[in-house]
């Protein structure tokens, strides 16, 4: 009965201990689910706000290719104007006919100079946005990728945590079922040596106990003959 008692403590103290790795292993794969879904909800707001710079860049690069369109629309158009008045002043009939062409031709030429440096420096902003989408393209590219992976790995991290906290309910059970042994087997234990020292004593004390004496008999007196 001793073996079974020592047996069941074995057994108990291996559950007990497979018990702790087990609630370690649940915590760390709850921890890291957990952490994983705090990290795709940071992506996923990371990913807004990309996308958020990419709509505005975008939004940006469409605006500046209309004024582009614009400037170079009004730039062709004073290029004709500066060739009409170069025949004006070619055809002058008086001085003062040919001196307000000239300055005409003058301000027009200022005026497609202001233009072509506008387009130039607008050609410049658009290179430099477009760098800046393409550079959000890569991050969002990136981000996605990290979610999708992040989401593909999160049923699994799920699927741990649940068969780690089947496998605990299994186990605690087992300790359950082994303590429950165990008492079952020292209480049985207890009463077999109570019932032996109660044995012992009663043997004990009949051995000591005095024995009775036996009353010896007396002798008829011998007749005297006279």
């Amino acid at each position: 009965m001793r073996k079974k008692r020592n047996k069941a403590i074995k057994l108990k103290q291996n559950a007990e201990n497979q018990l702790k790795q087990l609630q370690f292993a649940e915590k760390r794969s709850a921890t890291g689910l957990q952490k994983m879904i705090k990290q795709i909800a940071y992506e996923k707001e990371n990913i807004s706000d990309v996308s958020e710079n990419l709509t505005r860049k975008n939004a940006q690069v469409e605006s500046i290719n209309r004024l582009v369109s614009a400037a170079e629309e009004r730039l062709n158009t004073e290029k004709q104007s500066v060739e009409q008045v170069e025949q004006e002043i070619e055809f002058a009939e008086s001085p003062e006919e040919k001196q307000n062409a000239e300055d005409k031709l003058r301000s027009l030429n200022d005026h497609i100079q202001e233009l072509i440096s506008e387009i130039k420096n607008r050609h410049q902003t658009l290179k430099k946005i477009t760098e800046q989408v393409s550079t959000f393209d890569v991050i969002k590219s990136k981000i996605t990728t990290q979610i999708k992976k992040q989401t593909k790995s999160k049923p699994t991290f799920r699927t741990t945590v649940n068969f780690n906290h089947q496998n605990i309910v299994k186990v605690m059970k087992e300790i359950e079922k082994q303590t429950k042994d165990e008492e079952r087997i020292t209480k049985a234990l207890g009463n077999a040596s109570s019932k032996l020292k109660d044995y012992l004593a009663k043997k004990t004390a009949s051995k000591r106990r005095p024995a009775k004496k036996t009353a010896s008999k007396r002798r008829p007196a011998k007749k005297t003959y006279r």
